[in-house]
């Protein structure tokens, strides 16, 4: 689904990678410890889950047979 963003219409897959990137940000301020590894967790499993989006978007996906 996308969402209205002003007049611009956000993919999920913009919105995660949005938002992997700023979490990207944050935990590369902080110390090393278990709150930075936490958010790089969350990182990942937004990359991963937005490749996801992409991967069932595509046109060469076939459904089971």
């Amino acid at each position: 689904m996308a969402e209205r963003h002003g007049s611009k219409l956000l993919t999920l897959q913009d919105r995660l990678s949005a938002w992997a990137e700023k979490t990207r940000e944050q935990a590369d301020k902080l110390e090393p410890g278990p709150a930075r590894d936490a958010l790089l967790k969350k990182v990942k499993q937004a990359e991963t889950a937005a490749r996801y989006d992409a991967w069932t978007r595509s046109p060469g996906l076939l459904p089971p047979k």
